[in-house]
């Protein structure tokens, strides 16, 4: 009785093995890929309603959001879905290139065989001619061509005094295909790695501030409800100096609670703290046109600073595999707690000091009686028409601080000091008081990466272009050369006969091009 061919394990197979499945998945993960680049990935509310204003009218906008979002779209490349798509995916393609793959095996390792004068004229690549010359240097100067042409060559002497010479090249480019299937799963296996074990973020970091966490948007939770959580953990994990275990005791909460509830509020931990220590801008000329603007991280492991670093556009700082990006910047909501950096310089021209002040302190210029008082701060500082001072900006685009100076003898003056105009800083005895920074009033806005799965990546780009140079530009290539000797005419009779399963047309031109020079040789 014969045994089922078509049995479960049979089906399941050919299911997976299937190129139409395949097609249906790609067009899936690429159709679905779209909506996942038009719609921003995990940003607010806001953001994406007015893109879907745009596609689908403001009237549908809400339902659209809530559909999307309940489908997982605003989270798409985490969702459990995307990730199903990409190892069905990969399943289908290692089972389509398991069940392909034995057949081009026994291709690649088949011993090249003499074809005898029937099957050669019946190749797709032949040529025949005669020639007056004896057979072994014919035979001499084929062997030659051959050589020179890549080719090692076998030899079969048959009994009329025929000879045959065959030989074969770059079997396995075969498999160069199958390098390209290796790469896709490599890739894949990045992704999927970046994508469970890794994070993207962001941190608005104020100067002279460091955290050991770094905020991501949860899709779980409404924006003041996230806010509201957020705030009371971030409460907890400050009194705890950023220890989870004591902010966790802290707030009557298991350590595994207490991170689940971090993760909801998007909330990301790290095993290091990172601390701003500085912020600065550059302008182009007098305009408010930003034209630098970097900030000096220090990273803090178990309570020591192990690395600092200016950290700028397209230079980022990298320590344990997570990368801080410089982003963004602005104003703190509070400036109470800004320290002026003053560069102060006697008029008699003496070496000039520097002067640390908060709003309200005052200090003496060395050499003089003058107690000069910083009064007010002012991040944008513009006059207008009345002469009265007004703030044009929410950025620090043209710090100024107002000090009041006085000598103890009469009414004193108040001067504004403007950090970008350094005619400003003379005061009416000849000193020099710059405003050379205003420290803790700025933040940066960082994204941070962390990406464990990116060098897994990187060596399935690099498998891939191999595998893409040995797919498209190599081939197996086979050539044989018949040399029969002719009595009659004491010459020679010369078959010439190859195949190459790509790029025939290039093999065809490397054959002639031999052909012609054994029928050269041979007059």
């Amino acid at each position: 009785m014969a045994s089922k061919s078509n049995s479960i394990s049979d089906k399941v197979w050919s299911f997976f093995s299937s190129i139409k499945l395949a097609i249906a998945i790609f067009a899936l993960i690429g159709l679905t890929s779209i909506v996942g680049t038009v719609i921003e990935q995990q940003a607010s509310y806001e953001t994406n309603i007015r893109v879907l204003y745009h596609l689908v009218g403001r009237g549908l906008a809400p339902s659209a959001y809530r559909v999307l979002d309940a489908l997982g779209f605003m989270n798409m490349y985490r969702s459990w879905w995307f990730l199903s798509l990409l190892v069905l995916f990969a399943v289908n393609l290692l089972v389509c290139s398991i069940d392909r793959f034995p057949a081009i095996w026994r291709i690649m390792h088949a011993p090249i065989k003499p074809l005898g004068a029937e099957k050669m004229m019946k190749m797709p690549i032949k040529a025949e001619f005669r020639l007056h010359v004896a057979p072994a240097a014919v035979e001499s100067t084929a062997l030659a061509g051959m050589k020179s042409a890549g080719f090692k060559a076998a030899r079969h002497e048959e009994g009329d005094g025929a000879v045959e010479l065959y030989a074969q090249k770059h079997a396995w480019s075969r498999a160069g295909v199958y390098l390209t299937h290796l790469s896709i799963l490599i890739i894949l296996a990045g992704a999927v790695a970046g994508i469970l074990f890794g994070f993207k973020a962001m941190l608005n970091l104020p100067e002279g501030y460091s955290t050991n966490v770094v905020f991501s948007r949860s899709a779980d939770l409404s924006d003041q409800e996230e806010n509201s959580i957020r705030a009371s953990l971030m409460g907890a994990l400050d009194s705890a100096g950023g220890d989870i275990a004591r902010a966790a005791q802290a707030a009557n909460e298991d350590p595994a609670a207490f991170k689940k509830s971090m993760e909801q509020a998007g909330l990301i931990p790290l095993d290091f703290q990172v601390s701003c220590q500085q912020f600065q801008v550059q302008y182009y000329g007098q305009t408010d046109m930003p034209k630098a603007y970097r900030s000096l991280l220090t990273v803090i492991d178990h309570g020591k600073p192990v690395v600092s670093k200016w950290v700028e556009v397209n230079h980022p700082l990298k320590y344990k595999g997570v990368m801080f990006y410089q982003s963004s910047y602005g104003l703190v909501d509070d400036l109470s707690n800004g320290i002026a950096v003053l560069s102060v310089k006697p008029p008699d021209g003496q070496q000039a000091e520097t002067e640390r002040l908060k709003i309200g302190q005052s200090f003496q210029i060395p050499g003089t009686q003058e107690t000069v008082r910083l009064a007010e701060f002012n991040p944008a500082l513009a006059f207008d028409d009345s002469g009265k001072p007004i703030t044009y900006s929410q950025m620090m685009t043209n710090p100024a601080v107002r000090v009041e100076i006085t000598d103890g003898k009469g009414p004193g003056v108040s001067k504004w000091i403007a950090q970008r105009y350094p005619e400003t800083w003379r005061l009416p005895d000849g000193s020099t008081v710059g405003l050379q920074d205003f420290w803790g009033v700025q933040y940066t806005g960082l994204q941070v990466r962390k990406d464990p799965g990116v060098w897994i990546v990187y060596l399935g780009c690099i498998t891939l272009a191999l595998g893409l140079v040995v797919a498209f530009f190599m081939s197996h290539k086979k050539i044989w050369i018949r040399i029969e000797p002719e009595q009659k005419r004491k010459g020679t009779r010369l078959m010439i006969a190859a195949t190459s399963n790509k790029n025939r047309p290039a093999f065809e031109r490397a054959v002639e091009k031999l052909a012609l020079e054994l029928e050269k040789g041979g007059k």
